[in-house]
């Protein structure tokens, strides 16, 4: 067998070919973290035959996902490596030296000498899934700053909004009022027949003509603010927080396409859904390393 170390970086990556005997076959060279470089790694490795060569890179944050992609579809036998088991790997180098083209026979001695786990299609699916889980929470965090904010201008402009309806400022019904009307004066104004089909239309009929009515009479005897600023603050923040709502949406359907794929056996435990499931794969990996 050969093995195959690369040192991954965000702009080039470095490898080198070690024999099974530790014999250096190629010494370090660098490539490029991209197509090229890519095609530019599989050349040099074409002479050895894909079946014999084991290659494995550290996993280093989201700079080696593009290569691992690459050779995972080019059907190599890839190997992500944590950086515990190549740390002593670099103790016992004499010069206890860390440079790029050291690293790379590190790693490859590394697969000599450590067990590993290859690569599969499988993990590239759940790499996806930590990657559009962390993106799910970071809108989600977006989004629920952006409420506090919304909570924060209606406290000015109709305090007493959050109130009237059950469920909160928070909800389809009241955004689409807020777009279209985000101050007392210009609910109050609005002709009955235009806010009580707004309310209808956007909350699926679960508010009435009745409630617009109350609604106006609300707005009318609000003392609250008109302010031209804050309305524009109060629609501007309705748009930020449906943006946001948008790409959760989007990315929820991602994340159940691949968890469909995927068919997992962690989808038979009750109560877990494709997100949750998707959510704990991502984190856990593939859960038969353990």
């Amino acid at each position: 067998m050969y093995y195959v170390g690369i040192d991954i970086a965000k702009l080039n990556h470095f490898a080198s070919v070690v024999s099974s005997e530790g014999e250096v076959l190629v010494k370090p060279f660098k490539f490029t973290n991209d197509n090229d470089g890519f095609c530019k790694l599989l050349s040099v490795l074409a002479s050895y035959g894909r079946s014999s060569l084991i290659i494995g890179l550290e996993s280093t944050a989201h700079y080696a996902d593009k290569l691992v992609e690459f050779l995972v579809s080019k059907r190599c036998q890839v190997c992500v490596i944590n950086p515990i088991q190549t740390s002593t790997m670099r103790k016992n180098n004499i010069r206890k030296t860390k440079t790029d083209k050291v690293d790379t026979l590190v790693i490859a001695r590394t697969l000599i000498t450590q067990p590993h786990r290859f690569f599969s299609q499988e993990d590239i699916s759940l790499m996806h899934l930590k990657n559009l889980g962390r993106f799910r929470q970071k809108n989600i965090k977006k989004r629920t700053r952006l409420k506090i904010q919304l909570t924060t201008y209606m406290d000015r402009v109709l305090p007493e909004l959050q109130y009237f309806f059950k469920s909160g400022l928070h909800q389809k019904a009241v955004y689409a009022l807020l777009t279209e009307a985000p101050t007392p004066e210009l609910i109050s104004s609005m002709h009955l027949t235009h806010p009580a089909h707004l309310l209808e239309v956007s909350s699926h009929g679960h508010f009435n003509k009745e409630q617009a009515k109350e609604l106006r009479i609300l707005a009318q005897n609000s003392v609250g603010s008109s302010d031209r600023a804050l309305s524009l603050q109060v629609t501007q923040s309705v748009e930020q927080i449906e943006l946001p709502d948008r790409q959760i949406k989007d990315i929820e359907s991602q994340m159940s396409d691949i968890m469909l794929g995927l068919d997992s056996v962690i989808m038979t435990i009750p109560g877990i859904g494709y997100i949750n499931g998707g959510m704990i794969l991502g984190e856990i990996g593939n859960p038969h390393r353990f």
